[in-house]
C-alpha cells in the first residue's frame, strides 16, 4: 500500500529548533523524522512513498537526492580508491514520488492534490510525518477492514503533560489531573483511507474538519485505540525528550531495530 505523508507545513511552534528547514527534517539521531517515520512504515513492508511538499520542500529533495547510506548502516572501507561496499541499505528499496502541494495548502487539500498518484489504490496510508510509534500497524488495518470503514485514525492517549479541569458554575474547581488520567485520546494520525475518502472531501477543506464529520455521519470513521508508545514533535521539549531515548537506545518506535544487532539505526 502506497503512504502519504504530509511535509509541507512550517512547524511554528518548533521553529526555534531551525526555522530554514522544514519540521519532518528536524533530526532524531542521525536521521530526519520523517525518515524515522518512512522507515516505520518500509519495517511493514510498505514502501512507496508520496511526499507532500510544501514549505522548503527543496530541502526534503536534496536530503534524498544526497542520501548517504553509510551514516546509518555498516560498511566496508576497501583499497586506495576508498571503495565502499554497504553492509545493509536503508532506502535501496524505497520508491519516493515528490509533489509541490504548495506552501499555503491545508491537509486536506495537500491530500486532494495527489489523488492522481493514488490511482489504482484501493486503500492507503498517511501521516502527519511529525510523530512516531510501536503501533502494530498489521492490527490497525485488520480492525479498518473489519469495520468496512472509509477512514481510520490512531487513537492516542492524550500526552501527560497536559491537565484537565472540572470546575463548579462558580468556576471553583473540582478536578484536576493529567489528561491521561481522565481517558482522553487524541487524532495521532497514522491514517489508513479507502479511495472513498475523496467522495467525503470538497474543495479547499481541511481533512479533519468537513470530511470527518461526513465520514461519523455516515458511520464510516474509525478510531483506533491504541495504549502503546505514541509520541508527537510538536516543541523543542518533545524533539528532545525523542532525542534522549535514542540516545539511550531506548527508542520503542524503531521497530525494526527488533532482534537487530548491526547498530542504533538498525541495517536494513
Amino acid at each position: 500500500m502506497k503512504v502519504v505523508l504530509f511535509c509541507g507545513g512550517q512547524g511554528l511552534r518548533i521553529r526555534d529548533e531551525n526555522s530554514a528547514i522544514p519540521k519532518p527534517m528536524i533530526t532524531v539521531g542521525y536521521r530526519p523524522i520523517l525518515w524515522h517515520i518512512m522507515r516505520y512504515y518500509a519495517s511493514f513492508g510498505h514502501k512507496d512513498f508520496i511526499l507532500c511538499l510544501g514549505h522548503r520542500g527543496d530541502v526534503i529533495k536534496r536530503y534524498f537526492l544526497e542520501y548517504d547510506e553509510t551514516v546509518s548502516n555498516d560498511f566496508v572501507l576497501q583499497g586506495a580508491a576508498r571503495r565502499v561496499d554497504l553492509l545493509g541499505s536503508d532506502i535501496d528499496d524505497w520508491r519516493i514520488t515528490f509533489v509541490d502541494t504548495g506552501t499555503a495548502a491545508n491537509i486536506g487539500q495537500r491530500l486532494k492534490a495527489v489523488q492522481p498518484h493514488l490511482a489504482g489504490e484501493a486503500v492507503f496510508f498517511a501521516n502527519y510525518s511529525d510523530g512516531v510509534t510501536d503501533m502494530p500497524l498489521p492490527d490497525q488495518v485488520a480492525a479498518f477492514e473489519r469495520a468496512k470503514a472509509v477512514g481510520s485514525f490512531l487513537a492516542a492517549q492524550a500526552p501527560s503533560t497536559l491537565h484537565v479541569a472540572s470546575y463548579a458554575p462558580d468556576g471553583i474547581v473540582t478536578s484536576f489531573g493529567p489528561m491521561t488520567d481522565a481517558g482522553l485520546r487524541v487524532n495521532a494520525g497514522y491514517f489508513v483511507f479507502r479511495q472513498e475518502i475523496f467522495d467525503y472531501m470538497q474543495p479547499g477543506e481541511e481533512l479533519v474538519a468537513e470530511p470527518f464529520q461526513r465520514l461519523i455521519a455516515a458511520g464510516k470513521l474509525l478510531a483506533y485505540p491504541y495504549s502503546g508508545f505514541w509520541a508527537p514533535m510538536d516543541t523543542f521539549k518533545d524533539r528532545q525528550a525523542l532525542e534522549d531515548m535514542y540516545n539511550s537506545g531506548e527508542a520503542p518506535w524503531m521497530v525494526w531495530r527488533e532482534g537487530d544487532p548491526t547498530g542504533p539505526d538498525g541495517a536494513a
